[in-house]
């Protein structure tokens, strides 16, 4: 029988709650871009059917922001119960971002509800679109102040700690440490590239089902270019990302590539095995990699995981963590890549079915490639909650009940997926996209494809 063991249950709750809500936080950062581009460019095109993309994702998009602000709840209230000793320690540095984080949200959620209601009010149809501005800033500020918050476990900067108390606080200094530049550019691109996919899967199953009707081929060739955009964009903040580990969490970028020798020329390793020895096996070597990834020159020198104490060392399993969100990261820039190359040389001709399915795969393996990146960022900085501060064994409740919670919390979720699948499957099922284009006078009645 499973020991009790408040620390491992605290953590298990946490990646729990986490892993369910970075879903619901990533399209409520990504769609409402999205929202915005669709209706931009039926004003700019006067095409109804972007104006009708906009007002459709609006509808799903208001019901996952519900689900978020349940889940955003249950991190919030989850730090103060599980995690104590961390808030005692790090409360005070991290209150400014958690309440602009706040406030951030009440804007948003304003001027969304204002949004949903005034579609055709308004005789210039840009008033309704510049609406949508202070919603895409206000959820785009929420995961800026959020993922701060983060940055800061990784490098704490902005205080002094002596007895165990903080004191010569600085907030904007914890605030803007060294990790918010990459986390937070990381975070915003790939949740906009993963939003644009989800979408695109959307409407690349429809027309894989048969379904040939323009406003998909347009609701499709929205999604994937800008995708393809934003995909170029993560992959860029991804190499500054591994810069950064380089200098300030070298053990997390040791771990992640199984380097433990600090040399120059250090080769970047894909998959493998890793025996007792810690000789790697079966992997896919790249010479001079790791100094580049590191550095931006062969000649880098990489510092190895032998460097540091075995106690402050990440499980080397993120290694697998690190290959395979680099993959999926790849499979999806290719898709976008292949997608706007079939479009050029074979304008008017149906996308073939592999092509189509490749689409669909990549909306759920791009949320998939974001809850890897997650789950590298916080395992890859075990041991530590407060980086060089406070470990995670020393930060979580002593309480006799957290397993309880986390059957609770697991019902929680359960309920709130299971709802959420059955509302946006009976929204869009009950009011399909024909018969609304025929109710706004887009298309004639009885015209369908």
């Amino acid at each position: 029988m499973l020991q009790y063991d408040p620390v491992f249950y605290s953590r298990l709750l946490t990646e729990l709650t986490l892993a369910f809500h970075i879903i619901f936080a990533t399209i409520g950062v990504g769609v409402p871009v999205m929202i915005a581009l669709a209706e931009w460019r039926g004003i700019r095109t006067g095409d109804p059917h972007y104006t009708l993309l906009a007002r459709r994702w609006t509808r799903g998009f208001v019901i996952t922001v519900a689900v978020g602000v349940v889940t955003g709840t249950a991190i919030g209230l989850q730090l103060s119960l599980l995690w104590p000793s961390f808030m005692r320690i790090a409360g005070q540095a991290i209150a400014l971002p958690l309440f602009l984080e706040t406030f951030a949200f009440f804007v948003e959620a304003i001027f969304l509800g204002i949004y949903l209601y005034t579609w055709d009010r308004f005789k210039n149809k840009v008033t309704h679109l510049l609406l949508m501005i202070p919603i895409v800033i206000g959820s785009s500020a929420s995961a800026f102040f959020i993922t701060t918050l983060n940055a800061f476990m990784n490098t704490p900067r902005g205080f002094t700690l002596e007895d165990g108390v903080i004191k010569n606080l600085q907030p904007l200094a914890a605030m803007f440490n060294p990790a918010t530049p990459t986390k937070v550019s990381h975070v915003l691109a790939s949740s906009y590239t993963t939003s644009a996919y989800i979408l695109a899967a959307i409407a690349a199953y429809k027309l894989l089902k048969g379904s040939d009707h323009a406003y998909y081929k347009k609701a499709l060739k929205l999604t994937v270019t800008a995708a393809f955009v934003f995909s170029l964009a993560t992959a860029a903040i991804g190499d500054l990302s591994g810069k950064f580990l380089a200098k300030f969490q070298p053990e997390k970028l040791a771990a992640a590539e199984w380097h433990f020798e600090t040399e120059r020329e250090a080769p970047l390793v894909l998959g493998g095995v890793l025996d007792e020895n810690h000789e790697i096996k079966y992997g896919l070597s790249i010479p001079y990699g790791l100094s580049i990834l590191a550095h931006g020159t062969p000649g880098g020198e990489v510092t190895g995981l032998n460097e540091f104490p075995e106690d402050e060392r990440p499980p080397l399993y993120i290694h697998y963590l690190f290959n395979l969100k680099v993959a999926f990261g790849m499979y999806l820039a290719l898709v976008g890549f292949l997608y706007l190359l079939r479009q050029k040389w074979t304008r008017g001709r149906a996308l073939p079915k592999w092509l189509l399915a490749a689409i669909i795969a990549a909306g759920p393996l791009a949320m998939i490639t974001i809850e890897l990146g997650w789950f590298f960022a916080e395992v890859g900085r075990q041991p530590w909650i407060l980086r060089g501060y406070m470990k995670v064994s020393d930060a979580a409740t002593t309480s006799a009940h957290v397993d309880a919670m986390l059957l609770l919390f697991c019902l929680l979720y359960l309920l709130l997926g299971v709802t959420v699948v059955r509302v946006l499957s009976k929204l869009f099922r009950n009011y399909d996209v024909i018969q609304e284009m025929i109710s706004l006078g887009i298309e004639k009645g009885g015209l369908r494809s």
